[in-house]
């Protein structure tokens, strides 16, 4: 059994507008994507343990660059830019979109996607479609069903068997899992599922696939 990272010691390292302002020795990254009010900085912070590791906002959309995180030495962290919701204008979103998609199609490092949903909201379509880009590209994906805590225990397994059937749509290593940064669902489970494809040597490569635009 792989030893566990210690995720408290991940450290920022730096912004970028796009891949070619990226270090190209980070040995695996781990991409997190989801829509701009998703809870994606809130749930990497709990996953980290630190407060204000990933700035967060109440205006969704904050997250403009490509952020990243070192946790150990080969394996890194990427905070992508949220998509689908944030209300800037339609050139800022269509620029973010180009640095998103340019990443995930280009990004040799790349070893595995989270995606991000709030659990009252899964499964949009552009979700789905990144999902299924995931896929052609033999990425791993796990999707997390964020603010968990909004439901009751009884509406929140419902949902979570309901998106899991689901996935098995997409006929890839998808994963669905619930996750609530204020209680701490998931934060366990995500770790284990990030240990374990950082373990994985090498990352399988994306092939270059096209991206959906909204």
């Amino acid at each position: 059994m792989e030893q566990s990272l210690n995720y408290r010691n991940t450290q920022f390292v730096t912004s970028a507008p796009d891949i070619r302002h990226l270090p190209d020795n980070t040995g695996i990254e781990i991409a997190f994507a989801g829509r701009s009010n998703a809870g994606k900085s809130s749930s990497l912070n709990r996953l980290c343990d630190q407060k204000s590791l990933a700035k967060t906002s109440k205006t969704p959309g904050r997250t403009q660059l490509i952020n990243l995180f070192k946790v150990d030495e080969g394996c890194h962290i990427v905070d992508l830019p949220g998509y689908g919701y944030a209300q800037v204008p339609l050139e800022m979103k269509e620029k973010w979109q180009r640095s998103l998609g340019e990443y995930l199609q280009k990004r040799d490092q790349l070893g595995g996607l989270v995606v991000l949903m709030d659990i009252r909201h899964p499964m949009k379509d552009l979700d789905q479609q990144l999902i299924y880009w995931a896929v052609e590209s033999k990425l791993p994906v796990l999707v997390l069903l964020t603010k968990a805590d909004k439901l009751k225990t009884g509406a929140r397994k419902q949902q979570l068997m309901k998106i899991r059937e689901a996935s098995l749509a997409f006929c890839g290593d998808v994963e669905v899992e619930l996750y609530s940064s204020l209680k701490g669902i998931g934060v366990d489970k995500l770790r284990q599922k990030l240990d374990a494809w950082y373990h994985t040597t090498p990352p399988l490569l994306a092939e270059e696939q096209p991206l959906p635009s909204e």
